[in-house]
């Protein structure tokens, strides 16, 4: 049977349940299509990749007790979800701050668990100030501009300084660290070499990166060819045309990326406290998230106990 069969066409763009839109950005979905209650649905329910992943990033920091600053990030990561729910819900302005400033937030999170590790208190502690001052003066200046391009080379400029900041203390600092341990370990201890825990830590950073940046190219492509794009859903009709909805594609995509690199820099922690005998990066394949998992908790582990 034909694939028209199955479609149905969108309804004309109309005003909705939330009233007059007060945002200063409005993306390539058409407003209230597809819902009356809800602006943009493709963007408001591929939120809920935040939502899960932020969550069982939680749960596991709670089980293998990782250090406060991840389960703290892993809160700011759930809140980009919700307010970017909210934001494509209403098309309300300060729901779209909530999204916007969130991932601002979330990501001083991150430079503070990067640069604050193995410092003294009184650092720490000033670091944390300066990051506070640092949201504070972004939040003021985008309040006042309201210019989305001043947000997102701020969230850019933050993304870029954690992510080759832990490139290079994996190189610099964690490498030359685990060589040290490795050369006073005794043989057939259950321990990754360093070759390959820094070639899977490589691996996984390549993954999320080409995630990360592979939703920010079709939320491009989105914006820049947003008419022809809007015509051929028309055409294609739904529930089928929802596969071009860039920016919802942009969520899932930046969804599982963010999450990756929260997870890096927690293997990262472990590592550089010397605990790559008590945890290991469980992360089979390409298609399984990765986690930070204690050694008991490994699938081989688990057999192993069994069999014993």
């Amino acid at each position: 049977m034909e694939m028209a069969s199955f479609s149905f066409p969108y309804h004309e763009p109309r005003e909705g349940f939330w009233g007059e839109k007060t945002v200063t950005l409005n993306f390539c979905e058409e407003d209230y299509v597809m819902s009356y209650y809800c602006a943009e649905v493709c963007n408001t329910i591929t939120n809920v990749m935040f939502l899960w992943l932020g969550v069982r990033g939680i749960k596991d920091c709670i089980k293998y007790g990782h250090p406060l600053i991840f389960p703290i990030t892993f809160i700011g990561y759930i809140i980009v979800g919700c307010g970017s729910t909210l934001f494509h819900a209403t098309l309300k302005y300060p729901m779209q701050l909530v999204d916007e400033l969130a991932m601002v937030y979330t990501t001083c999170f991150m430079i503070h668990a990067t640069f604050a590790y193995a410092r003294s208190f009184r650092f720490s502690f000033a670091l944390g100030v300066g990051l506070i001052g640092l949201a504070y003066f972004i939040t003021a200046k985008y309040y006042e501009t309201k210019n989305p391009d001043f947000h997102q080379a701020a969230y850019a400029i933050l993304t870029v300084l954690v992510v080759f900041s832990n490139m290079w203390i994996m190189e610099k600092i964690l490498r030359p660290a685990l060589k040290a341990r490795e050369d006073k370990r005794p043989p057939n201890v259950d321990v990754l070499n360093t070759g390959e825990a820094l070639s899977q830590m490589w691996i996984m950073v390549a993954t999320g990166l080409s995630i990360f940046l592979g939703g920010y190219l079709i939320w491009n492509l989105d914006n820049i060819y947003c008419n022809t794009i809007r015509r051929w859903r028309h055409q294609i009709q739904l529930p089928w045309a929802v596969v071009l909805e860039g920016h919802a594609w942009w969520h899932l995509m930046t969804g599982i990326g963010a999450y990756y690199y929260i997870v890096w820099r927690i293997w990262i922690h472990r590592c550089l406290d010397g605990d790559e005998d008590k945890f290991r990066l469980y992360w089979p394949s390409v298609f399984h998230l990765p986690e930070v998992r204690a050694l008991e908790d490994l699938p081989f582990r688990g057999q192993d106990k069994k069999r014993q």
